[in-house]
């Protein structure tokens, strides 16, 4: 428990750990790193499950008031926006990977620890509690329509059938979290809740590792990948500020960080549970990019945050 509670009071240090040693794992142990993959789906869920344990009935409770303007939010951003980037590329003619994993991130869900994030980051974290919830559970309907728009996801049926796979691990982990602490076989006290912090810091820093493990090779090899990693800055960053300042100028300033963050910092490897091998090798290198501006977030965007509270 103590090692436990360490690991939660320093878990921006095992982010950024993790982001390293991702890339130096990729680099020096490509095998080992390949070999990691298998782990991320079972571990992603594994932190779905932490996230709603450490939340608890009333947690999920608290985070469901409020529903209409959340709804609104979250039809937005994992309805809204993913359509608008489908539609534009689909007229664009382009259906690479980078182009479906910008669409998949936008259809995801805020990762698990936008609350953790926002705290991190100066913010309110019941605003990206509200988010989680919501966007949690309403994943399986909003992403229907998105993934119907790309082919590379799939005909009709693949695509119900991702969506059903995705409804079946999300019930089976959320339910199985509620009713441990709903039936108080888990405890609620401080200790308890430390200790669920840090074995989730502990998840996030070596499922990153299995994230990054085409990351070193690639950003080694140049060419593109430094423009998608710019790419993918300025995709998080963007939306992080964007929505952040759109709140604040609606007279919701105490909620900007927290809706900023997740905004930007979506569960997009959540989905590496549910599609198609095949395709997931073409997106792990998206994918991986993208976990460096989200586990960067506390470092460079607590200032902008602080400011927009002043």
């Amino acid at each position: 428990m103590g090692f436990l509670a360490a690991c939660a009071r320093q878990g921006r240090v095992l982010l950024i750990a993790g982001l390293v040693a991702g890339i130096g794992v990729g680099l020096s142990a490509p095998a080992l790193a390949e070999a990691m993959r298998v782990l991320i789906a079972p571990m992603v869920v594994g932190l779905l499950f932490l996230a709603v344990l450490r939340l608890g009935v009333e947690g999920v409770r608290a985070g469901l008031q409020g529903l209409r303007a959340a709804l609104a939010v979250t039809l937005v951003l994992q309805l809204g926006l993913p359509l608008v980037a489908a539609l534009s590329f689909l007229a664009l003619g382009w259906g690479g990977p980078v182009a479906l994993g910008v669409v998949l991130m936008l259809s995801a869900a805020p990762i698990t620890g936008s609350p953790n994030l926002a705290i991190l980051s100066g913010g309110d974290p019941v605003p990206a509690l509200r988010q989680l919830v919501l966007g949690t559970a309403l994943l399986p309907l909003t992403v229907i329509p998105v993934f119907a728009l790309m082919p590379a996801f799939g005909s009709p049926a693949e695509v119900g059938l991702v969506v059903l796979r995705l409804l079946v691990f999300i019930a089976l982990a959320g339910g199985l979290a509620l009713v441990l602490r709903g039936r108080g076989l888990v405890p609620g006290h401080t200790g308890a809740l430390q200790a669920m912090d840090g074995l989730a810091a502990l998840l996030l820093a070596v499922v990153v590792v299995a994230l990054m493990s085409a990351v070193g090779p690639g950003l080694v090899a140049g060419g593109t990948v430094w423009a998608v990693l710019g790419l993918v800055l300025v995709v998080n960053f963007g939306l992080q500020i964007g929505a952040a300042l759109w709140v604040r100028s609606r007279g919701a300033g105490t909620a900007a960080p927290a809706l900023g963050i997740v905004a930007g910092n979506r569960n997009i490897a959540l989905f590496l549970s549910v599609l198609p091998v095949a395709l997931v090798e073409e997106l792990l290198l998206f994918i991986g990019l993208y976990q460096i501006p989200m586990y960067l977030t506390p470092l460079v965007m607590a200032r902008f945050y602080r400011w927009l509270g002043t």
